[in-house]
């Protein structure tokens, strides 16, 4: 297999990079970012571009890659101004699916990181979402219109290259170790927000599940939409009992402008697509992408008990570990110098 990693700088791309990279049956990857990886990675090579990939189409035809993991699409609208994330989300997945379907492209596979963002959040939801059921409520964030858009194009290239496998993960909220999303930033802090007269049925992906859930579709063709979500739904208030933290109640009305301070103060900057979780929540049906082959390693009370764990031992020993600065001279140094004894078959 030959790869491309799109957002190899994210958290997401550096650290699926760095699993693609132990599989015997990769031959090359190839990472695209406009910053530097987080991780060493040994195999990976990367090149610097801009945010709208408008060279993507120049590094296929070169690379001749057949596999496409566009992990860069941005989930969290407190990330970047709305300009930069349309930019992104929006133009980077156009130009992305424009070079795997140009005439004699090498692609044969585009799997898409997304979320369940998609779904939104109100109260005419249904018990959970199936991957066929649309929105009950038009978009009302940037970030959800972006992902929605995003969807589009993936939707009409599937059909327009049928011999292209086209898989679209969608990802509800993640908790781990080293990952940072708005919840693990919430249930940090020594009191946990959220909004009275509410407590909203959540889901949780472990960190491990994410990248374990697209090398696993790496590895097999599972063409279509699939939900990946940790087993069960546990409610707000338990989620910060588990994690022992206690909770401190945002006004039902007005609570974007009640949270402002929280972003002011630089302690919690909340977006509001997360604003309407810790109203009504939501839950999503996994099953699909399970009857594919794929095990979850965590349930959704699970990944919250490892959370906490990490929590507790972070407390007792600190989180003092060496950070990774990527250096291009280096990097090239280990690669490619005679002066480096490599293991032989």
């Amino acid at each position: 297999m030959r790869i491309l990693v799109t957002g190899l700088g994210t958290f997401w791309g550096s650290h699926l990079a760095q699993q693609l990279e132990a599989l015997p049956e990769v031959e090359m990857i190839v990472g695209l970012d406009t910053q530097e990886p987080r991780l060493p990675l040994e195999r990976t090579e990367f090149v610097k571009a801009d945010s709208n990939y408008s060279i993507l189409d120049r590094i296929v035809r070169a690379t001749q890659v057949d596999t496409i993991l566009h992990t860069h699409l941005i989930v969290d609208s407190t990330e970047l101004p709305g300009r930069s994330l349309h930019e992104i989300n929006v133009i980077g997945t156009m130009n992305l699916l424009a070079a795997a379907g140009t005439a004699g492209s090498p692609v044969r596979k585009v799997i898409v990181k997304s979320s369940t963002l998609t779904y939104g959040a109100n109260f005419k939801d249904p018990y959970f979402f199936r991957e066929s059921m649309p929105r009950t409520r038009p978009p009302r964030t940037r970030v959800e219109r972006s992902l929605l858009e995003a969807a589009s194009f993936v939707r009409d290239f599937a059909i327009d290259n049928p011999h292209v496998t086209v898989t679209k993960l969608r990802f509800s909220n993640v908790l781990g170790d080293d990952v940072t999303t708005p919840f693990s930033k919430a249930l940090r802090l020594p009191a946990a927000p959220e909004i009275l007269g509410f407590d909203p049925r959540l889901q949780f992906t472990h960190e491990s599940d994410v990248t374990g859930a697209l090398v696993f579709a790496t590895r097999n063709d599972v063409p279509g939409i699939f939900n990946v979500a940790g087993d069960g739904s546990v409610p707000w208030s338990e989620v910060c009992a588990i994690v022992g933290r206690r909770r401190v109640p945002l006004p039902p009305v007005f609570t974007q402008w009640a949270a402002e301070p929280l972003r002011i103060a630089r302690i919690l900057d909340l977006p509001p697509e997360v604003l309407s979780l810790l109203r009504y929540g939501r839950a999503v049906d996994n099953s699909p992408f399970k009857r594919t082959g794929f095990r979850y390693g965590y349930s959704t009370a699970g990944t919250i008990n490892a959370f906490a764990r990490s929590l507790r031992l972070e407390g007792a020993v600190g989180s003092n570990s060496p950070s990774y600065r990527y250096e291009r001279d280096v990097e090239t140094f280990f690669r490619h110098s005679p002066a480096v004894v490599r293991e032989r078959d």
